[in-house]
């Protein structure tokens, strides 16, 4: 399906998520607008690198600024025919967030009010959110986006749950679209280097014994980065194309939860060795043991189809660690 060109704000634009969405909007008839305040949760060249490229292109700007900059916000929207926001921008990280909860607060939940309250001012109706698999909580079994979720065991995942309420207020109060992503377990390049599978191919490379949080038991819903930015991608269409005023909660997953001894095995068969050297540590306040996205849903809205498989996925990951690495 082909689209005019739109213009389209992307907060967090030079995050892991973020570049791998700008660079294929931009390919898609889009003119980006990529906002992002270069947290330092991460180093800001990273991402820099992540987005270099785009640069120079006419349909890309990058903005330097803060969800929670009421006064930029307002440029923005006053200065950008924007249609639509996917709104990816928020302080990441589980177990950090146990330490430090004022700030996921201040940025996730006010940060999207701030966000919300600009594009309410500005009339621009349609949202994509980035959301994420932690709001279920410690639960068993395959997720729905039915179930009741009011047992998240990290701040993060709080603070997750709570701007999807204000994004339900919004869009009741306002008509305003919106799509939430619960995302599973995102990887693949520009990948961020505190995620699981980024800091065991760093590991390994310096010749360090990856940590292992419990038994190597605790499985995964791992989900390629292509898959999830189709899906973002797929969610912007589908608003388009509605005649009622939409919302959405849809799990972006791959349906096939990974032990972390297997995930291993596949770091093994990309590497080619038999052999990893690890350590046991304890599992971290804010882990949960298991996810598993029921995905049915993503499928009939958005036409999801998790095409890479998890042996594939690691291949390719590994093709970009090492040309990052040289």
């Amino acid at each position: 399906m082909t689209v005019e060109v739109k213009n389209i704000l992307i907060t967090g634009g030079a995050g892991f998520i973020g570049s791998n969405l700008c660079h294929y909007l931009t390919k898609q008839n889009f003119n980006i607008l990529c906002l992002d305040n270069f947290d330092d949760f991460y180093s800001e060249e990273i991402k820099l690198n992540n987005i270099k490229s785009l640069i120079n292109e006419k349909s890309f700007e990058l903005i330097r600024g803060d969800i929670r900059d009421s006064k930029l916000l307002k440029t923005i929207f006053e200065n950008n025919k924007i249609e639509t926001v996917i709104h990816l921008a928020a302080k990441a990280g589980v177990r950090n967030s146990i330490l430090n909860p004022t700030d996921y607060f201040d940025i996730n939940v006010n940060g999207t009010l701030t966000l919300l309250e600009a594009m309410k001012s500005n009339g621009v109706k349609n949202l994509v959110f980035a959301s994420s698999s932690s709001v279920y909580g410690n639960k068993n079994g395959k997720l729905k986006e039915t179930e009741t979720c009011n047992e998240q065991i990290s701040p993060y995942a709080v603070s997750k749950k709570t701007a999807k309420l204000l994004n339900y207020s919004y869009h009741v109060n306002f008509k305003m679209n919106v799509i939430n992503l619960r995302l599973f377990s995102v990887y693949g390049k520009n990948q961020r280097p505190d995620l699981v599978i980024h800091k065991f191919f760093n590991q390994i490379s310096q010749n360090k014994p990856i940590e292992i949080y419990g038994n190597g038991e605790t499985k995964r819903d791992y989900t390629y980065i292509d898959n999830v930015v189709e899906a973002i991608y797929n969610s912007v269409l589908y608003i388009e194309t509605q005649t009622q005023s939409v919302y959405e909660i849809i799990n972006i997953g791959n349906d096939n939860p990974i032990p972390l001894i297997e995930l291993l095995d596949c770091i093994k068969e990309a590497i080619q060795t038999d052999k990893i050297e690890f350590v046991k540590k304890k599992i971290e306040k804010g882990d949960v043991e298991t996810t598993h996205a029921d995905i049915e849903k993503a499928k009939k809205l958005l036409n999801y189809n998790p095409s890479v498989s998890l042996n594939e996925g690691i291949k390719l990951f590994y093709d970009w660690f090492k040309i990052e690495n040289l």
